[in-house]
């Protein structure tokens, strides 16, 4: 019953729990029993609080059922929270020596609206050090192994949460994405990563406030589960002044929809970028899906001259901004890309950020018309599969070499600098059983949209239903 438990959608659990066919303390006491099974051959959750606590959490949702109390959407599903979220009494280190023992004295906006919608807080996923490329690893918990095969990386930096949710450790997650760290994640570990729009789910508290290429976001299995999470974390809050103004309950509206003679462009290499061979065989093979369900699937894409100069600019921008200090005092404590990240934005002038926020208005308007034509663009979400954990980053792709340790994520990359919401949705596995996602990115602000043509896949492919499985005796 426990492995039943655990695979289960989180949309099944908490309707089960609700309606008292299943009590919260069996969720949490499956999930518990999985978390020690398989997380010590992972490293997926780094930080847990003691089960006697999480099933004394468990008996409290429980007993708020049995009283007739009005429940949360997510009221008694059991989350570990991303290590780069602050969680009030929780070690929260960023992945970084200098905050090793961290605890905050409160919760982010997005925790809050979690713990209000009923979830039940465990502990925290891993994540690269400072959030910093699509690789889970730092020098205060090691590295995270993919599901799938061990040798490989699990991604980031949302990694730790993709990981969990692929081993039946958690059946939601939270994470972030600058240049695809809900994204990366959800591709390498069959699961789903939604970058929603930039104001969808509002950041507080935040230092930058009026700067918006980085978003909190959900994970989850299914697409459904995506869109349950999404409806109890988004919503305008005062306290964010780039937050969409629309309501939250959107997003608990049924997904089906009907996509007979709608446009979508396909697009294989997004702009000419090398794309790893196996990633490209495994997104043609389900390319005719869309036009199964009714898509007009045409080859085309935007013109993303100058996305990649204008992402670069922009994040070593933000990374001065918010870690010059850190560098200052502890230059010895951080790892050596992040030290290149934030020297590149102390260098950086004031003309050249302004030149960077002009280029970027200039890419989102080439591609919001473009996309008056298409109503979704379908590319890679990342350029190669899972890759081996003991390299920090790819440094080559189909022999063309990569200038920096964030260059092999361009097709991730150069849709955040659009603007435009992008999900990761499982599509397939390379011949060696690594998953591939294919992403797809929907027009300014149609997230709901976006989840409607990603359910469609997810349905019509099931992929998502292949899980990992594991030698336990390995421990």
């Amino acid at each position: 019953m426990a492995d039943e438990l655990v695979y289960q959608t989180a949309r099944d659990l908490a309707a089960r729990i609700r309606s008292r066919d299943i009590s919260a303390r069996e969720v949490m006491a499956a999930h518990l029993a999985r978390i020690d099974a398989v997380n010590p051959l992972v490293n997926a959750i780094v930080t847990q609080i003691e089960p006697e606590e999480a099933l004394k959490l468990a008996d409290a949702a429980d007993a708020a059922v049995a009283r007739g109390d009005e429940l949360g959407l997510l009221h008694g599903l059991p989350i570990a929270h991303k290590d780069l979220e602050d969680t009030a009494g929780m070690r929260t280190t960023y992945g970084s020596p200098v905050f090793r023992n961290h605890v905050p004295a409160q919760d982010t906006l997005m925790i809050q609206r979690i713990k209000a919608a009923g979830a039940l807080s465990i502990g925290k996923t891993n994540v690269p050090e400072w959030g910093a490329g699509s690789h889970t690893f730092n020098p205060v918990f090691g590295p995270s192994f993919n599901a799938y095969d061990r040798s490989k990386t699990c991604g980031g930096s949302s990694g730790g949460a993709g990981l969990a949710l692929a081993c039946g450790m958690i059946p939601i997650a939270d994470g972030s994405d600058l240049g695809g760290s809900l994204r990366n994640p959800g591709n390498f570990n069959n699961v789903v990563g939604f970058r929603v729009s930039e104001g969808r789910v509002p950041a507080w508290p935040a230092a930058m406030a009026w700067h918006g290429m980085g978003v909190k976001g959900p994970m989850g299995r299914t697409v459904g589960d995506v869109a349950l999470l999404l409806a109890a974390i988004a919503g305008p809050d005062p306290r964010a002044p780039l937050s969409i103004s629309e309501p939250a309950e959107q997003f608990l509206q049924p997904l089906e929809r009907d996509f007979s003679g709608v446009k979508v462009a396909w697009s294989p290499t997004l702009g000419g970028l090398p794309v790893d061979p196996r990633v490209t065989a495994v997104l043609e093979s389900q390319r005719h899906v869309f036009s199964d369900l009714g898509c007009e699937v045409v080859e085309a894409e935007p013109d993303f001259s100058g996305a990649d100069e204008v992402f670069n600019i922009l994040r070593a921008w933000s990374f001065a901004a918010g870690q010059a200090e850190l560098l200052r005092n502890h230059r010895d404590q951080i790892k050596d890309t992040v030290i290149w990240n934030i020297e590149q934005g102390l260098a950086l002038s004031g003309q050249d950020v302004a030149r960077a926020h002009i280029m970027r208005t200039q890419i989102y308007e080439r591609v919001r018309m473009f996309m008056e034509e298409y109503e979704y663009l379908l590319c890679p979400v990342n350029q190669v599969p899972p890759f081996d954990v003991t390299i920090n980053y790819p440094t080559e792709i189909n022999g063309v070499q990569m200038e920096n340790y964030i260059a092999w994520m361009k097709s991730a990359s150069r849709i955040t600098v659009t603007g435009h919401p992008a999900i990761s949705v499982p599509c397939g596995f390379t011949p060696e059983g690594l998953p591939v996602g294919i992403q797809i990115v929907g027009r300014h602000r149609a997230d709901f949209a976006v989840l409607q043509l990603a359910h469609a896949f997810e349905q019509a492919t099931q992929v998502w239903r292949r899980h990992p499985t594991f030698q336990l005796s390995d421990q």
